[in-house]
């Protein structure tokens, strides 16, 4: 093999491919030192997971005996690295006016901040998810159990944490944090969404939930429902405008139920049964369900006979 390798070939191979690294497109990189660093932030993820559930998962890279101590290095060492992610991100804000090193350090620095002086309230909100998981699942042994294996509750908390980067204009690093959530759970989060406590997400895999999603308290949601836009062509015409619904207080949707659209509101105390697809406001107390379709059976050899099934159209009626 060795043998039919020419030293020049390569060469040339080497020298086109960094040829085409001239600038010219968006994924050539300028400098890969001045960018926030992804494996970094996903282990920032985790160590502030920790700060959350203090005492639940530990880092073995260091031994304390007063647990005190080892909080509090654990909190230094999550502001230290995200204080660093939060510089670098900082030189992608959207802004006419670019700011010095020393005004990116300066506003990082203020960022997390106003950060870590939320994680009590963080923490506030993530304990009524728990409570909301523990009572909403029959399954749930104990608390414990949900921390360490649910990933619904995994999912919330990342997005509980990137929400408070994303409302601070943190750039980049918000997403990335939900994004390592994603590919852990199955659960898409993104972190603009606006959710209120007491959340619960059962199973979860294939959960979508846009950016401008409004999500009430005691809300409870199933396998597979997208929160969405009702279309997306416009393209970036539609940043910053109001894209995916608002779901209101004590509302239960069921696997696989698509909620579409801005101007979508589901009215509190409202069930959407599986598999609906809803693409303008539902009113409050109703109950959404699929109206029957039949369903064909027969043994070979036999005639057949038909059972109804609960799919097809959507339909509601008053609770």
């Amino acid at each position: 093999m060795s043998k039919i390798i020419k030293e020049e070939e390569i060469n040339e191979i080497v020298q086109n491919i960094i040829a085409d690294f001239d600038g010219s497109k968006n994924i050539d990189a300028v400098n890969i030192f001045n960018k926030p660093d992804k494996a970094e932030v996903i282990d920032l993820v985790n160590n502030l997971i920790r700060v959350i559930y203090p005492g639940y998962f530990r880092d073995k890279s260091y031994k304390i005996y007063n647990p005190n101590n080892s909080f509090a290095v654990n909190i230094e060492d999550a502001f230290y690295h995200l204080n660093k992610q939060v510089t670098l991100a900082l030189e992608f804000r959207n802004s006419e006016n670019s700011l010095s090193d020393e005004e990116r350090e300066e506003e990082s620095y203020r960022v997390c901040k106003t950060f870590f002086r939320r994680i009590p309230t963080v923490r506030e909100y993530i304990e009524t998810d728990l409570l909301a998981t523990y009572d909403g699942d029959p399954a749930a042994g104990n608390f414990d159990e949900i921390i360490l294996a649910y990933p619904g509750l995994r999912a919330i908390t990342v997005y509980r944490i990137a929400h408070e980067l994303y409302k601070l204009k943190v750039p980049v690093l918000p997403r990335l944090m939900t994004e390592y959530a994603h590919s852990e759970t199955g659960i898409d989060i993104h972190p603009g969404a606006e959710i209120d406590k007491f959340f619960f997400i059962d199973h979860g895999t294939g959960i979508v939930i846009g950016e401008t999603s409004i999500i009430g308290k005691n809300v409870k949601i199933y396998q597979g429902v997208t929160i969405g836009a009702l279309s997306t062509r416009g393209g970036q015409k539609l940043s910053g405008k109001k894209r995916h619904p608002t779901i209101c207080d004590n509302v239960t949707i069921y696997a696989n139920a698509s909620i579409l659209g801005g101007d979508t509101v589901i009215g509190e105390n409202t069930v959407i049964g599986g598999n609906s697809f809803i693409t303008k406001s539902i009113d409050a107390n109703t109950r959404v369900s699929q109206k029957n379709l039949e369903m064909e059976y027969a043994a070979r050899g036999e005639k057949h006979h038909t059972e109804e099934v609960s799919q097809g159209e959507a339909w509601y009626y008053i609770i």
